[in-house]
């Protein structure tokens, strides 16, 4: 699916909520169901800088495509972040890091965070950029 259909899809998952309280108590159930990371993976070289709370990203290239996983001590920051984390997984290091996560402002999540939350949020997405942009040039 490209990066274009996931947005959308996206879009269309968040959007029929009425106002952004349901709208982050959906990315909250959505982030209960979600897997932990390992202990072992919860790691100081896998935080995210500038977060609230712990927020892990475990990027990984398979098969010429990019792969993420988090997790975090949050449950609004894990599902925030797994949805970024979905939006990214599975696309091309050169898709990663020429395409950024507006779909989260589209549906109005980025505008509704803490400031700490959203500091977290964009230094997420720049890291896995530039996860991509590095792959790219392997």
């Amino acid at each position: 699916m490209s990066l274009a259909a996931k947005r959308a899809e996206l879009i269309a998952e968040l959007e029929p909520f009425g106002d952004h309280h349901e709208r982050f108590q959906y990315v909250i159930d959505r982030a209960k169901s979600l897997p932990a990371l390992p202990a072992e993976l919860k790691l100081e070289i896998f935080l995210i800088e500038g977060c609230t709370s712990n927020l892990w990203l475990i990027p990984s290239v398979e098969n010429g495509v990019c792969r993420f996983r988090c997790d975090a001590d949050s449950l609004i920051t894990k599902g925030v972040a797994s949805l970024v984390c979905e939006f990214y997984d599975g696309e091309s290091p050169q898709a990663v890091a020429d395409t950024d996560a507006d779909f989260l402002a589209a549906v109005g999540i980025t505008q509704h965070l803490s400031p700490n939350r959203r500091n977290g949020l964009t230094n997420l997405v720049g890291k896995i950029r530039a996860f991509g942009r590095t792959a790219v040039n392997r």
